[in-house]
């Protein structure tokens, strides 16, 4: 079994989709939320999924800050990471912790529109193909290698319309490229482990 922690600070329902995927060979071990009050508090309760509410306010740095993470991601053996509207930017202590284990989901086609405002600078642009992206993440933002991605054209002008759809498509893609990632990766996790 391959422990995955998530990470979300908002809703949480990409956190909700992949818990449901009921992926084999995947334990949704812990969320991480870095917001006290956050809905996915609330959707981590209700999904039976142990979570810690690590605040970054309370510690003197970012360095501080993601040390607390890395020691909770230990206590509970995790494997890799997915980060599911986790709106920080992840900084060398915990990438190097997890380096090449890191997921992250982005509403746009990358390398176009990063950052967190994508949907709204893809939709103002007025391209007529969005999207989404799942990437193992590096150290600059919405950077790193593509895993998957998943395209439709929208000639509208509804940009709610818009992020409705880039949502359906997240929640269905994220758990297939999960699916994938631990086919190709649970050997390098039993090494990891000392198995």
């Amino acid at each position: 079994m391959v422990n995955v922690a998530v990470f979300a600070s908002g809703s949480g329902t990409n956190f909700e989709a992949i818990v449901n995927a009921g992926i084999e060979g995947l334990n949704v071990a812990l969320m991480i939320c870095d917001k006290p009050g956050a809905f996915v508090i609330s959707r981590a309760e209700r999904l039976g999924v142990d979570y810690r509410v690590i605040d970054p306010h309370r510690f003197p740095d970012k360095a501080a800050y993601e040390t607390e993470i890395v020691s909770a991601l230990k206590s509970a053996d995790i494997d890799f990471i997915c980060l599911a509207g986790y709106m920080r930017i992840v900084g060398p202590t915990l990438f190097e912790a997890y380096r090449d284990r890191i997921l992250n989901i982005h509403p746009a086609l990358l390398p176009s529109f990063k950052g967190a405002h994508a949907i709204d600078d893809a939709f103002n642009f007025g391209v007529k193909v969005f999207g989404v992206t799942v990437h193992l993440i590096d150290l600059t933002i919405d950077g790193g290698t593509i895993l998957g991605q998943r395209a439709f054209e929208y000639h509208g002008n509804d940009r709610d319309e818009v992020e409705t759809r880039i949502h359906e498509i997240e929640h269905v893609l994220y758990p297939e490229v999960i699916k994938e990632y631990i086919a190709t990766a649970s050997l390098s996790f039993a090494e990891g482990r000392g198995e």
